[in-house]
């Protein structure tokens, strides 16, 4: 059917290797874990609340998030947000690690 058996994984430890050669890409590749801790957690929040489109929550996150753009450090939005820092265990859960 022209599919092929297996399809390689493409991103083998050489791959990376420009994640390793320099501080500066180093620091920009966590920069994107970071995003996504927040993501998911932010996530857990619409969650926890039981209705993830929650308005109380979607408009604190308007304000307090995205309205000052980068105006404000992103931990202490996220704190006045959130109330806490980042939950790393809402990322693990979302990449189907166990968490408890």
């Amino acid at each position: 059917y022209g599919m092929p058996k297996e399809i390689v994984m493409r991103h083998r430890l050489p791959q990376f290797n420009h994640l390793f050669t320099s501080d500066a890409y180093s620091a920009g590749y966590y920069s994107y874990l970071w995003s996504e801790t927040m993501d998911a957690d932010t996530w857990a929040y619409f969650e926890e609340s039981g209705d993830v489109f929650n308005p109380e929550i979607a408009g604190r996150f308007k304000s307090i998030m995205l309205a000052p753009g980068n105006t404000v450090d992103r931990a202490e939005a996220y704190r006045a947000f959130r109330g806490r820092d980042p939950d790393v265990r809402a990322l693990l859960k979302v990449r189907g690690f166990p968490t408890s």
